[in-house]
């Protein structure tokens, strides 16, 4: 027999000579849990006082005076055993039961501020500035402490004051994070309903990132994403699902920022000037050699007709900012869209057409338009200014002015203008110059 067993029957048979020490009223009902009423005084009183052979016959003359069979009793106690064995089980198992989601297991919070609430580093209000939580921004509960909480958020862990917090709720935490679907194949097909055979409108590159709207379908193996398209679905064993959200700014990595985006404007500044001087050079050489180019070019105009996009004549780069940006790029409006292509005249997708218009001023972009959503450094709608990227779910544009982009939107459309700019949701405006 075991440990266990041996256990078992042990607290079977204290708990049967404990009822057997016990005056049993006619009709009562039988205590429950009985099996853990066991009294080792009792047992051990009865061990050392009488042999083996008068404990037996003691016991079975108490219990036929008392119509209870040593059989009932030992039934009894067995029952009320297991009972109690089974629920140990199910309670050590709740306990060791993990949450199923990471949310469930954990409190969240959800900064409500203008701006930022310092994070602290201890419950009061005139302790060290370890970092910033951003409105709408989250971390994680790690205790509260009179009024505040000490959370951990990115990399900073410190005490933010209760008052411009909230306990997130699954709806809260819904609206501030955003649901992205990464492209993990070469070229990722998005369809107009939830069906393979459905029809396909738009093709995506690898590496993208495509806002999630809808999760409705994600059991028959869908999502629904936003793309320039429109709406449309996409299959799950495509594409990574994940979650982003906006989590505190330690000081130092406030300062890298900074320091980062001051040595992006300097480069921007660098680069637009040489774009600039070779702007000028470019126009003193081509008008010294425009008087002898006048009469054949005179000529052949005649016999040419309306121009395509092949021979039209397009001006270069002129100026050093990002209005210089925006004038070079509106002349390439009503060129075609090339899905993967980058000539600003042959055809360009979104990001190729980006990523053309500024190589022109001597500033190299990836061709990603989730990747050009890092370059330069963000700025809000409010500040907006013409040459600035404008940034959506799978797509980009540069801001012409007047609340319009230009940008490579579609096979169909090629190259055009569109406004308001906020006709589809701007996740990022970025500056380069």
């Amino acid at each position: 027999m075991n440990y266990r067993a041996l256990r078992m029957t042990t607290c079977c048979l204290a708990s049967a000579l404990t009822l057997a020490a016990t005056p049993i009223i006619a009709g009562a009902t039988p205590i429950a849990g009985a099996s853990e009423l066991t009294n080792v005084n009792v047992t051990s009183e009865l061990t050392s006082s009488s042999p083996a052979s008068g404990i037996s016959l003691a016991l079975s003359q108490y219990l036929a005076e008392n119509i209870i069979s040593a059989k009932s009793v030992a039934k009894q106690t067995t029952v009320t055993q297991t009972v109690t064995a089974s629920e140990t089980a199910e309670t050590e198992a709740e306990v060791e039961q993990e949450p199923e989601t990471k949310e469930e297991k954990e409190v969240m919070i959800v900064a409500q501020v203008d701006g930022y609430v310092n994070v602290r580093a201890h419950a009061f209000e005139d302790s060290k500035i370890l970092g910033k939580l951003y409105d709408d921004s989250v971390g994680t509960v790690i205790k509260e402490v009179d009024g505040w909480y000490k959370i951990q958020s990115g990399n900073v862990r410190g005490f933010v004051k209760a008052d411009y917090v909230k306990v997130a709720t699954k709806k809260l935490l819904s609206k501030v994070g955003t649901r992205i679907a990464t492209v993990d194949t070469q070229t990722l097909r998005v369809r107009q309903k939830a069906d393979a055979d459905a029809k396909v409108i738009e093709l995506v590159p690898e590496g993208e990132e495509l806002t999630v709207v809808s999760e409705a379908k994600a059991d028959d193996g869908w999502v629904k994403v936003s793309v320039e398209g429109g709406e449309g679905y996409v299959s799950v064993d495509y594409v990574t699902l994940s979650t982003e959200y906006t989590y505190a700014e330690s000081r130092e990595e406030e300062a890298a920022r900074l320091a980062e985006e001051e040595a992006d404007r300097k480069a921007a500044e660098e680069a637009a000037a040489a774009a600039a001087a070779q702007s000028e050079a470019s126009k003193s050489s081509s008008s010294s050699g425009s008087s002898s180019s006048k009469k054949s070019s005179s000529s052949s105009s005649s016999s040419s007709g309306s121009s395509s996009s092949s021979n039209r004549s397009y001006s270069a780069p002129s100026g050093s900012n990002g209005q210089a940006v925006a004038n070079y790029a509106c002349q390439f409006v009503g060129n075609p869209y090339v899905y993967g292509g980058s000539s600003l005249t042959n055809g360009a997708d979104c990001s190729g057409f980006v990523m053309a218009v500024y190589a022109a001023f001597g500033v190299s972009l990836p061709h990603s338009s989730s990747a050009q959503r890092s370059c330069g450094y963000g700025v809000s709608i409010d500040d907006i200014q013409p040459g600035d990227i404008v940034c959506y779910s799978g797509h980009v544009g540069i801001y012409v002015g007047n609340n319009t982009i230009v940008h490579a939107s579609s096979p169909s459309t090629g190259i055009k203008y569109t406004s308001p700019i906020t006709y589809r949701t701007v996740l990022a405006v970025r500056r380069i110059f």
